[in-house]
């Protein structure tokens, strides 16, 4: 697998090789533009070919423990993904958690938050764009992929000036994403989910963070120094990441070498 690596001169074969030795590994993905090509119907947004099984091989046969962290609800990924047993999956940038065993945590959602997302909708719907919007817990997204260019800038430039007014006076971010714009709570991020994640893990196990958008930046900065942080994406864009790879194929190439790598689980009748 040759990996482009325009930002760094970050060692992949040492890393894979710290990989091969751990007693434990975690690899930490983003979910649409990461694993699974951008689609208008979100909800038919499957994973490219070859990813599904993949994952679950390393789930089933490594010592790698997986993480989806993503600006999706929890329960979006659990039926598109297709691992089992699930992953825990870090929904809504980091304030949905979904655990292995199917409980799910959510950050507490501030009465202002709730105030602003009335406004918001409100404008939207006297705007005539609600059907470009999608309603999370504790947030609204905007989507504009599928328009035409002209279009496209038309409604970003139309919700970004709307929006705008209720983030000045209300506790809400405006969070641009490949595709449309969220508003949202200012925190979490996914950088806190990683953040939470590197707390589970002993300090010398190999982490890995995959991720396509700028919202994974935040994810990329917290993984600094600790982990391999690989740009998933077919162009180049500035980046905090230390490698850049193209999907599908040199995705399947990298998650193939992570399973080659690491160490296999021992069999119930394997001698200590």
């Amino acid at each position: 697998m040759e990996l482009i690596e325009p930002a760094t001169q970050y060692d992949v074969g040492e890393f894979f090789a710290k990989v091969a030795q751990a007693p434990k590994s975690a690899l930490v993905l983003d979910y649409d533009g990461t694993l699974a090509p951008f689609r208008i119907e979100r909800d038919k947004a499957a994973p490219y070919p070859g990813v599904t099984s993949i994952l679950q091989e390393i789930t089933s046969t490594t010592r790698t423990q997986i993480f989806i962290v993503t600006g999706r609800k929890t329960d979006d990924i659990v039926s598109l993904l297709g691992v089992y047993p699930y992953p825990t999956i870090w929904g809504l940038h980091g304030a949905q958690r979904r655990n292995p065993n199917g409980s799910v945590e959510m950050s507490c959602v501030d009465e202002d938050l709730v105030q602003g997302l009335m406004e918001a909708d409100g404008w939207l719907r006297a705007q005539g764009l609600r059907q470009t919007a999608e309603y999370k817990p504790g947030s609204i997204a905007v989507h504009w992929r599928g328009h035409s260019e002209v279009e496209a800038a038309a409604i970003r430039k139309l919700v970004l000036q709307g929006w705008l007014q209720i983030a000045r006076h209300r506790k809400v971010e405006l969070l641009e994403f490949d595709g449309g714009v969220e508003l949202r709570p200012p925190e979490p991020d996914k950088g806190d989910a990683v953040s939470e994640i590197l707390k589970q893990l002993p300090a010398s196990t190999p982490v890995a963070y995959l991720g396509d958008d700028t919202t994974d930046e935040h994810a990329f900065e917290a993984l600094e120094g600790r982990g391999l942080r690989v740009l998933v994406r077919p162009e180049w864009r500035e980046t905090e990441a230390d490698i850049w790879i193209k999907p599908p194929d040199e995705l399947l190439d990298f998650l193939d070498r992570w399973r080659q790598a690491n160490p296999h689980k021992r069999r119930a009748n394997s001698i200590l």
